[in-house]
């Protein structure tokens, strides 16, 4: 094949996609090889490719590619998750363009429509994935809304309750008005917000005298049922037993005690509201208080608010503090900072809510989970600074509101066949629970027409616990192969942020019906942020459109760019400015080989400067094949890309190329071609993780190869030993090389003159390296000589002494009156610095850093200092 000109990504992409597709390399069943297996976190099917995305399964797919080339079997399962809550408000906003309101529907019909909407819009996002270049096993591809996955969730759901865990329970609930639906305590986000305390107060029964309460929300006093005073608070001791008037609504209500007023807060008396706040409601129950809830489901007022019925609750807050003032009751309001519940899906403020749930327990159910990642370390996270935020939640855990009220997601199992509280019985079926309802009810005569299956569905976090397991079949077939085989999967990769809503419950999920853990390390990716460390947001503007980047720098700049940025904690600044490097590197690695393809090969003798350049760089390799390897057991992937990436752009190409590279129309000799091409073809195995599109391209230009030769399918690099000393002595010849080009660069000698060298071989370097300096600086002869040479420019490595005379190639006079003044500034300089150290004041008081810093500059100084004076006596 020709070889282009230059690397066009839009015109290699597709086709090596397809080219794999259709040899089916992603694709992975149980066979004898050690599994190598990862999930996908199912992104929302209403999902599309944000920069989060694409650093995470940039991620796994460098974690994949890499397993399949270290020959596991390597199964990365994709999927999507069904996002009742996200989804069914798309579907809502959708009809409702249509003119359909949802309560014009039946369940079947609006599910009907949710499936539509999911067909026609679901999934764009693994498409998206594939432009990315993810190796995902698409055979495999799960939905939680699938058959088989739904049925795990109902099986899971019956277990549960018959041992217990599950339980329905009239319990205050977190409710999101917007949604109108119950959320779990992990789905509520805590914001302060400024808002106002008011003041007010109500008149005792039969009597002028009035009492203060302050609240933040004076729209909630028509449901206060009580006035709470603490019995050992001397100022309202006179106040036991009395009864008092709410304001507006004139209802008459106790004033009773409990010592869970702080005496210290506010006015010292609390007005009791046992509908709409969790503390009001133990109080309420303790005290046996009527529970007035004045809210609809979409926190308007209902009866309970009066002339006030219909308006939100924030449009009543505003007009009934009003009311309150202009009638005597509002005293004062008081700046007040609070904290506010807000939905995490919807951002609406929180209602707490009486109402009927079901929950689970999780305290039992935790600790096996609690265990594996802080006492066995069965499970590892990374960073390991997670574990504290795990442990924190994890014993403090709570039982799970699991119910919710919407139709998208999985129908609750339970069905009703009475009115009384617990007339209701929990299967996988109608048909079976009609035989449990029957046995229950001792009704022998009920039919599944007298039956009533709950009209909520389940937490969505509900289902995608399970994922680890489901996807392999393994809740309905608990001893398949595959999942024996698959589980438990190796690595997670996901975001901290669902550390608690999807890990932490994986990790339960996989003790309960596995025994053992979903995973064994969990990498925790950080936030993508803008190069001003801010969240990306639509709102900001600040979030680059992903499918445009992939087409303006190709994926693999893309993924090289993303893991190029640079960590500002666990979150990463992304600077498009590094997709160019991406794309820059991409386009250095196709020139190198259109460079190598370039040469003519001939059967000539080796040159020692080329034999010399392939041993060093192939203990270069396997030094830097540790260092990788010792990265990624860390998980520290984008290390891991820096050290290829310096390996590939300086070692390889600047020089090792141009070490070997023939003189000019001059042919190459065929075991220095054979051995580069070599080593070209693995440092294209260690980039293919990171640059899949690239790197096949490359590969399959270099030699017509078979499906079963492609590059993904290819052997990773074994590490070999690497002659240590071999490395750093090329390093001291690379430090002469770059003091020739120096002198070459300030003297303006033309790299066409051949110099001389001369040296004062003090360190008793081996001689072999005059080969590959003579070659990189046009050194006609090096010469080692016992005393210094007069008449020459020198430079110092170490303790060698290297000689360049300089006859016919600079002015003399004018080079001598040069190095003068750099000594005059020179010596200035280091007299400044040693006025500073012999200060005792700055000595003692200076941090050590900063004093070791002037320290050093003095020895330089010092060192430059006497270069200097010897340059000069070399050249007088």
């Amino acid at each position: 094949m020709e070889i282009p000109s230059k690397y066009e990504p839009h015109e290699v992409e597709n086709r090596w996609y397809d080219y794999w597709m259709k040899n089916n390399f992603f694709h992975s069943s149980p066979d004898d090889r050690e599994p190598y297996t990862i999930v996908i976190p199912p992104p929302n099917v209403t999902g599309i490719l944000h920069m989060g995305h694409m650093l995470n399964n940039t991620i796994q797919d460098v974690l994949i590619r890499r397993a399949r080339l270290m020959g596991k079997n390597a199964c990365w399962v994709p999927g999507m998750d069904h996002a009742s809550i996200a989804t069914e408000a798309k579907v809502v906003a959708k009809l409702k363009e249509d003119g359909i309101a949802k309560s014009d529907l039946s369940r079947e019909e609006f599910l009907k429509h949710a499936w539509d909407w999911t067909d026609e819009y679901g999934g764009v996002i693994l498409d998206q994935l594939k432009k990315l270049g993810c190796s995902c096993d698409w055979n495999r591809t799960k939905f939680t809304m699938d058959d088989d996955m739904s049925a795990s969730v109902v099986k899971v759901f019956v277990d549960l309750y018959k041992k217990g865990q599950i339980y329905r329970g009239h319990r205050m609930v977190n409710w999101d008005p917007e949604a109108q639906t119950t959320l779990s305590d992990e789905e509520v986000i805590y914001e302060e917000k400024q808002g106002l305390l008011y003041y007010l107060e109500y008149q005792l029964e039969g009597s002028d005298e009035k009492v203060t309460i302050a609240t933040t929300r004076p729209e909630t006093i028509l449901g206060d049922t009580a006035i709470c005073i603490n019995p050992n608070d001397e100022r309202f001791q006179h106040l036991k037993g009395k009864k008092a008037i709410v304001p507006i609504c004139g209802r008459l209500i106790p004033i009773i005690e409990d010592e869970y007023v702080d005496i210290e807060f506010g006015t010292g008396c609390l007005k009791v509201t046992p509908a709409h706040d969790i503390n009001d409601k133990s109080l309420g129950e303790k005290h046996n208080l009527e529970t007035i809830d004045i809210f609809n489901d979409d926190a308007t007022l209902n009866s309970f608010g009066l002339h006030y019925q219909g308006k939100d609750r924030f449009v009543v807050r505003k007009e009934i503090s009003k009311e309150l003032k202009e009638k005597g009751f509002l005293v004062k309001t008081e700046t007040h900072i609070n904290k506010v519940g807000t939905s995490e899906r919807t951002k609406a403020v929180i209602e707490p809510k009486l109402s009927d749930q079901w929950f689970l327990r999780m305290e039992d159910l935790a600790k096996p989970a609690l265990d594996a990642v802080m006492t066995s370390k069965e499970v590892k996270l990374f960073p390991k600074k997670f574990e504290n935020t795990y442990r924190h939640w994890m014993e403090n855990i709570r039982d799970w509101n699991i119910s919710r009220q919407l139709w998208w997601g999985q129908q609750i199992p339970a069905y009703y066949f009475g009115d009384g509280q617990d007339d209701f019985v929990v299967a996988t079926n109608i048909d079976e629970a009609l035989a449990l309802a029957k046995e229950k009810s001792n009704n022998q005569q009920l039919t599944a027409n007298n039956l009533r299956q709950d009209e909520d569905v389940l937490d969505t976090w509900f289902s995608s616990w399970l994922w680890p397991i489901s996807v392999f079949g393994g809740i309905l077939d608990p001893e398949n192969d595959e999942v024996k085989y698959y589980y438990p999967t190796n690595d997670l990769v996901t975001g901290p942020d669902i550390l608690f809503f999807w890990v932490a419950r994986m990790i339960v999920a996989g003790y309960e019906y596995r025994g053992e853990r979903p995973f064994e390390n969990v990498y925790f990716t950080g936030l993508v942020r803008d190069k001003q460390r801010r969240k990306m947001s639509k709102s900001l503007g600040n979030s680059p459109d992903a499918l445009k980047l992939i087409s303006d720098y190709g994926a693999d700049g893309v993924r090289v760019g993303l893991l190029l940025s640079s960590a500002a904690g666990n979150d990463l600044m992304f600077d498009e400015d590094l997709c160019q490097q991406g794309k820059n590197f991409a386009n250095k690695i196709w020139n190198g080989f259109r460079l190598l393809k370039g040469w003519e090969v001939s059967d000539l003798p080796q040159p020692q400067a080329s034999k010399l350049a392939l041993d060093w760089y192939a203990s270069k390799f396997n030094e830097t094949l540790v260092e990788i390897e010792d990265h990624f057991s860390k998980y520290r992937i984008s290390d891991a890309l820096m050290s290829i990436y310096k390996l590939v752009w300086d070692d390889y190409s600047s020089w090792l190329l141009e070490l070997i590279k023939p003189a000019y129309q001059h042919p190459i000799d065929r075991t220095t071609f054979d051995a580069v091409i070599h080593i070209f073809e693995q440092n294209l195995k260690l980039l293919h993780p990171f640059m899949p599109f690239l790197t096949e391209e490359v590969w399959q230009h270099i030699a017509s190869r078979t499906p079963q030769e492609a590059l993904v399918v290819a052997e990773w690099p074994k590490v070999s030993a690497s002659d240590k000393r071999l490395i750093e002595d090329f390093d001291f010849a690379t430090e002469v090389i770059s003091g020739i080009r120096t002198i070459r660069k300030e003297k303006n000698i033309p790299m066409k003159e051949a110099l001389g060298l001369s040296v004062l071989n003090k360190e008793k370097v081996d001689l072999k390296w005059d080969a590959i300096i003579c070659k990189l600086t046009n050194v006609s002869e090096v010469s080692y000589i016992d005393s210094p040479l007069e008449g020459a420019l020198t430079f110092r490595v170490k303790a060698n002494e290297y000689f360049i005379p300089v006859e016919g190639n600079i002015d003399v006079e004018a080079e001598i009156t040069k190095i003068k003044e750099e000594l005059k500034y020179t010596e200035g300089f280091l007299k400044s610095v040693q006025k500073k150290l012999s200060n005792e004041r700055f000595v003692n008081n200076a941090p050590e850093q900063v004093v070791g810093i002037e320290k050093k500059k003095a020895a330089d100084a010092e060192a430059k200092i006497e270069t200097l004076k010897k340059s000069l006596a070399n050249l007088g």
